[in-house]
């Protein structure tokens, strides 16, 4: 069987006008938004990883910039979980605001600091949100928005990633949500070893199939 690609295109996201790449398989079942960790962009590999594979699976992806390159140079900006959140929240607005997006399920898939931003989104519209996954992520940079995540959440981190590992146990105590938290063996914060990036995005792209487009 053939494997079609979806087409890529550039998009501006946003009041802000932040540089955005949207990737939409035909007759997607539903969206994601990326929300990238700090010092990355839209362009992060282990994120474009991630989105091939949740497209194959025939779910749109979105990949954005949380700021633009001035504002990223301000590091009080760059761990402003409250900003990047408003930020997601802005995302999400635009996607509504598009007629073939609309309608889709909507994901949101958050690295690093990246996931405290996609959690405080997903409590702020709770209505809006069907599924959360983080990666390697600082959920505890959310503690106060944790209880009001809705959305089934994923929590995904290598298992040598000790000090991380043991905020998400913590954060995982705190959701109220339907959860899991998946445990990479060996891997670390940037799942650089041999089969952890795919052993992460296996487990990623499950978790959106089941909550975005359980018929498939």
């Amino acid at each position: 069987m053939t494997t079609v690609i979806a087409p890529t295109r550039n998009v501006t996201v946003g009041p802000h006008g932040l540089p955005g790449q949207l990737t939409l398989p035909e007759d997607a079942s539903g969206l994601v938004v990326f929300a990238h960790g700090s010092g990355s962009s839209r362009l992060s590999p282990r994120n474009q990883q991630v989105a091939r594979a949740v497209e194959a699976a025939g779910i749109g992806t979105l990949l954005f910039d949380l700021l633009h390159e001035d504002e990223a140079r301000d590091r009080r900006r760059v761990f402003d979980i409250p900003l990047l959140a408003e930020r997601v929240g802005e995302a999400m607005s635009w996607r509504d605001g598009e007629p073939e997006l609309r309608g889709l399920p909507l994901g949101l898939f958050g690295a690093s600091t990246g996931a405290g931003a996609a959690l405080v989104a997903a409590a702020r519209a709770p209505a809006r949100v069907a599924a959360v996954v983080s990666r390697g992520g600082r959920p505890d940079l959310a503690a106060w928005a944790l209880d009001g995540v809705r959305a089934p959440t994923l929590l995904i981190v290598g298992g040598a990633d000790t000090e991380v590992l043991a905020l998400n146990r913590e954060a995982f105590g705190r959701l109220t949500c339907p959860k899991a938290l998946e445990v990479i063996p060996e891997a670390t914060h940037l799942f650089e070893e041999r089969g952890a990036l795919e052993a992460m995005t296996d487990r990623a792209v499950a978790w959106f199939t089941r909550h975005l487009a359980p018929s498939r």
